[in-house]
């Protein structure tokens, strides 16, 4: 009898997935295994012989992942090699890497060129915010006028004359008991460090140290030259009449209220606590007010003379 084979089934029984009944069936036919690696079958419809009683035979019609047909799977064709700088074959023509020191060399190229581009970025980014602080400082207009006093030796002393030096400016009087003998020693302790500074390396131009009255009618030119025997020897005092010294006070938006008198007649004056630096051209540049410590102060005027540009006239555009 002539085995029968199921035209519908597009695979051949697989002999070593037969069960061990299958095999002894009458007209089972029993092929040679196909050399492909099978993965887990499921049964298949095919049943052998059309009048056998034999078990449905196992076969790998239904294996993954060859479903469909037996042949075997297509061959992989190998990766093309990944191209890097350590791998001597994988340069293009099978040519030597580049040595070590030439990556060294790239690297350091491109981290140069990285840092050169911050550098820029960051001077531009300090350049455009100094030219809007100068126009802020326009807008404000504070220490644009000029005043006309006299210092603690009886000399007349207008704004004019500190033109292209730097000033740090203090405002307060000789009554007071604390306060203004601090910021003054502050101040001639600034003043003290820049001129150590200088004396060292030699590249800060000088500072001029200004005390300036807030109560003319007890501060006289013998009461200033008094006390500021006790501070800096360059510290000069201004006073001058009350409308003078009142028109000064007010060009730098100084605050300045006598309280009401003692006994004795005695009073203490309220006022702004504040040290302003001007530039050479006269104008505020910047102010500190009590919580900064000395080596502060003194490390923001460095920095202010270092990066210095004189503020553009009026109305002029770049």
């Amino acid at each position: 009898m002539r085995p029968h084979r199921r035209r519908g089934c597009a695979q051949r029984a697989c002999a070593t997935s037969c069960p061990r009944g299958a095999r002894s069936a009458p007209g089972h036919v029993h092929l040679k295994p196909h050399p492909v690696r099978h993965f887990r079958c499921r049964p298949c419809r095919c049943r052998g012989p059309r009048r056998s009683t034999a078990p449905p035979c196992r076969c790998p019609a239904a294996c993954f992942p060859f479903a469909l047909s037996c042949s075997p799977p297509p061959p992989r064709h190998p990766l093309p090699p990944t191209r890097c700088l350590s791998n001597p074959a994988s340069t293009p023509g099978g040519g030597r890497a580049m040595p070590f020191w030439g990556r060294v060399g790239v690297v350091a190229a491109a981290g140069t060129a990285a840092g050169a581009a911050w550098l820029y970025l960051r001077e531009e980014k300090e350049r455009r915010r100094r030219a809007r602080r100068q126009e802020e400082l326009r807008a404000l207009a504070l220490g644009q006028g000029d005043f006309q006093l006299v210092d603690h030796t009886g000399r007349a002393r207008r704004k004019s004359d500190f033109l292209g030096r730097w000033v740090l400016l203090y405002f307060g009087f000789t009554h007071c008991p604390d306060v203004c003998p601090e910021e003054l020693e502050k101040l001639g302790r600034v003043v003290e460090m820049l001129e150590r500074e200088d004396a060292r390396k030699g590249s800060l131009p000088p500072i001029q140290p200004l005390f300036i009255t807030v109560d003319p009618e007890r501060d006289s030119v013998e009461a200033l030259a008094r006390y500021l025997q006790d501070f800096h020897p360059r510290l000069l005092g201004l006073t001058g009449s009350p409308e003078a010294v009142r028109a000064a006070g007010k060009a730098y938006r100084v605050y300045a209220q006598a309280g009401p008198p003692d006994a004795s007649g005695e009073y203490l004056v309220d006022h702004s606590i504040i040290l302003y630096l001007l530039g050479p051209d006269g104008l505020l540049l910047d102010y500190y007010g009590r919580a900064k410590s000395e080596e502060q102060i003194a490390r923001s005027v460095r920095h202010h003379m270092d990066t210095y540009q004189p503020l553009p006239p009026q109305g002029h555009k770049k």
